[in-house]
């Protein structure tokens, strides 16, 4: 994306705040342009590495209302900031929700496929040797500690694709908790 088009589509976002905020919010997202551009980087890398214009935003316009909220505390300046942050949280329930149940159903099913592919290999590693199998019973004990150390495998990499979505989770909190945070602590 280009340095204008992202230009273009966070004032398009901005609309309804005050003009001069929107000049002060365009000219700090202007100074990372020129700041990335002086460190080499492509106008490309800059706004990948700043986000979603659209997303930005709304979360600085949810920011904008919680500030204003802070500073008049007034019905109307709170009703603003109350549907602001909530049209913020709608969106991302309409959007994450899907996708969590989604990933959260399939790790689920993945890690009860994996403790019954080491059970298993437990069975054909225990029974094996005393049944008829292909093989004899060398191929069976084989056989049963193959499927339980895949097993294994298949349980690290579940445990590490679960602590990956958790710390994104945990980040995505974070960053909704930091436009919060000033309008709790008041």
């Amino acid at each position: 994306m280009t340095r204008q088009a992202f230009i273009a589509r966070l004032r398009e976002g901005l609309r309804g705040l005050p003009p001069q905020a929107i000049a002060d919010i365009v000219a700090d997202y202007d100074t990372h342009f020129a700041d990335g551009a002086a460190a080499g980087r492509t106008e490309a890398e800059v706004a990948e590495a700043l986000g979603d214009p659209a997303r930005l935003a709304r979360e600085l316009h949810a920011e904008s209302t919680l500030t204003r909220w802070k500073e008049e505390r007034s019905p109307s300046s709170a009703a603003a900031a109350v549907f602001a942050v909530l049209g913020l949280g709608a969106i991302d329930i309409l959007i994450l929700l899907p996708i969590l149940m989604t990933v959260g159903a399939t790790l689920f099913g993945l890690i009860i496929a994996v403790i019954a592919v080491f059970f298993a290999g437990g069975v054909v590693f225990a029974a094996g040797p005393f049944m008829d199998l292909p093989g004899g019973p060398a191929a069976a004990l084989l056989g049963g500690i193959g499927l339980m150390a895949g097993a294994a495998s298949g349980g690290a990499v579940l445990s590490l694709a679960s602590i990956g979505i958790i710390n994104a989770l945990v980040w995505y909190g974070r960053l909704h908790y930091r436009l919060l945070k000033p309008a709790l602590q008041s």
